[in-house]
């Protein structure tokens, strides 16, 4: 039986965007394993983009904020 989804890409180079339910927020997640949240997107690819400028691994970060904001959400199971 053939997987609904393919594998997850792992890597240098794969970022990761995750939807923050019930916000207008987006956690960007850079390859260098930095985290942090936004409300532009535009904003967030050039931060994601911008690699390694501004990322700090393992914590999510308020834009204009200088400390870790909340740990990073776990997908819910269906």
């Amino acid at each position: 039986m053939k997987a609904l989804h393919p594998a997850a890409l792992t890597g240098d180079g794969v970022f990761r965007i995750h939807w923050l339910p019930g916000t207008d927020r987006l956690l960007a997640v850079c390859h260098c394993g930095a985290e942090r949240q936004f409300e532009d997107p535009e904003e967030m690819w050039d931060w994601l983009l911008g690699h390694p400028e501004d990322h700090h691994p393992g914590t999510a970060i308020e834009p204009g904020g200088s400390g870790p904001t909340r740990p990073r959400p776990h997908p819910v199971p269906a």
